[in-house]
């Protein structure tokens, strides 16, 4: 398949990373999903949800 004949879709996958099984970032991960964490129950607790 040659670069004009790929859909618009499947070249913009080749472009941008999506964080599929071939990025090597577990640790990033892992570290923004805890910050999310931290930061949804800073907000609940300041806004007396809980």
């Amino acid at each position: 398949m040659t670069a004009h004949s790929a859909s618009p879709t499947a070249r913009a996958r080749n472009l941008v990373g999506t964080g599929g099984p071939k990025d090597h970032s577990k640790w990033l991960e892992h570290v923004l999903g805890w910050t999310l964490v931290v930061v949804v129950a800073m907000f609940v607790t300041q806004v007396g949800w809980l």
